[in-house]
């Protein structure tokens, strides 16, 4: 019920977003979700992809520093009120969101929301508990 995500650590200059996209687009691997945080002097890329580890290889390969982590992908009704249906239950499970970002593949579908909660498995039980829909890696690819 865990989504692998790669994050990559970029220098705040022209150019290094665009140098990753094209590394991994020159091995063929897709990206399906990012997200975009920046600081004065560097910059997270978080990235859910068809291929985690090979993208890690060979984005090291081409000197980014990457680690990977998981995230919980939670689908939801792309209405107004999806995102808070799901902030009220982790709220109320006294859970904290550590990061989220979003996306929708076609409008007035399924939204996906994509969560790095300050406790995992806590987050899942109360969200299936709820009736959400936790999404798998393979599953938030195949959209």
């Amino acid at each position: 019920m865990r989504v692998e995500q790669i994050a990559v650590f970029l220098e705040n200059k022209s150019g290094r977003l665009a140098e990753i996209t094209r590394v991994l687009a020159g091995h063929n691997i897709n990206i399906r979700a990012l997200s975009v945080a920046d600081t004065a002097d560097f910059g997270i890329l978080r990235l859910i992809v068809d291929k985690v580890d090979e993208a890690k290889r060979v984005l090291r390969a081409n000197g980014f520093t990457v680690g990977k982590t998981n995230v919980i992908a939670v689908e939801v009704p792309d209405k107004v009120g999806g995102l808070a249906t799901v902030l009220k239950t982790a709220e109320e499970a006294g859970l904290n969101v550590e990061y989220m970002y979003a996306f929708v593949n076609r409008s007035g579908e399924n939204a996906v929301l994509i969560f790095r909660f300050d406790d995992m498995d806590k987050a899942i039980d109360a969200l299936l508990q709820a009736g959400f829909t936790i999404l798998s890696g393979a599953q938030v690819c195949a959209l």
